[in-house]
């Protein structure tokens, strides 16, 4: 009767169960996650964009200026007025060849659009889009 004994204490001793590969499991997931997350930047302010009827929807990766009703040159949130925007296009685009996407006011001067866009083409952007609201 002592053999039983014995197995039964056995079977006591070694009730757990091993936690460690469902932690390495989580953590592999959580840096998988991490790394292919794309983060979408805005622009800082709220712009009235025209529709257009051929919209089509643009690259998350891209350079952001907003144009706003005031005549403003806006980046991340902060007014770089339209000489910034040579300077701040050519150190982003100097990283990586991303796309400049113009948010412009419906009420915005188009003299400043053109400006905006001469100065992003003159950074060297090799394209320059104008985000408007899509419909019809």
């Amino acid at each position: 009767m002592s053999r039983f004994r014995d197995f039964a204490q056995d079977d006591e001793q070694e009730g757990g169960i091993d936690m460690s590969p469902l932690i390495d499991c989580v953590f592999i997931l959580l840096i998988f996650f991490i790394v292919t997350t794309t983060f979408v930047e805005e622009t800082g302010v709220q712009v009235d964009k025209p529709q257009a009827s051929s919209g089509v929807q643009l690259e998350k990766s891209s350079i952001l200026l907003a144009i706003t009703d005031k005549g403003d040159v806006m980046y991340g949130g902060r007014s770089i007025g339209v000489g910034g925007v040579r300077a701040r296009v050519k150190q982003l685009i100097a990283q990586e060849d991303l796309p400049v996407i113009i948010q412009a006011d419906r009420a915005a001067k188009s003299g400043i659009l053109v400006k905006v866009i001469d100065e992003a083409k003159l950074a060297g952007a090799t394209k320059v889009s104008l985000a408007t609201a899509i419909g019809g």
